[in-house]
């Protein structure tokens, strides 16, 4: 499928089903992808969230990664979810996990500058599987510790 040639909303989502197996469903003129069983997203402020790509890829995991302007949001695996202590450390550090049922709007460009205010840092592959949440979160909280963050 040919990116130039993307306009609508419509042939977004397709192209995200269809180039990148997203669940992506259309709403309110935007593309969104749904918090489920099967993907699910980690949002971290930008400064940590660069420290957990490093560190990621240093462990040789990678994952789609969008930007906005204060954060970066990583699409996972969800191989199991942090339980109430963790959850609470996630959120004192502003570190999120939105809930099943939940969604992330995704753009419909692969540029920087999309309607929709954010970019993909890593698009999604063909093929690539996710980070399991569990690494994306242990990751998180690990690059912190004694950063200065």
């Amino acid at each position: 499928m040919n990116v130039e040639k993307l306009r609508t909303v419509e042939d977004w989502v397709s192209f995200y089903r269809y180039e990148f197996g997203l669940p992506v469903t259309e709403r309110g003129g935007f593309v969104m992808l749904p918090i489920s069983g099967r993907v699910c997203v980690v949002h971290l402020p930008t400064a940590r969230a660069e420290k957990v790509r490093a560190a990621l890829e240093q462990q040789g995991t990678r994952g789609p990664m969008l930007a906005r302007q204060i954060r970066w949001s990583f699409l996972a695996e969800p191989d199991s979810r942090p339980g109430a202590q963790v959850l609470e450390v996630l959120n004192r550090l502003d570190i999120g996990i939105p809930a099943i049922g939940s969604a992330v709007m995704l753009p419909t460009g692969l540029g920087r500058w999309t309607r929709e205010g954010c970019f993909w840092v890593t698009p999604p592959s063909r093929g690539d599987t996710l980070p399991p949440l569990s690494a994306v979160v242990t990751t998180a909280l690990a690059v912190g510790a004694g950063g200065g963050d």
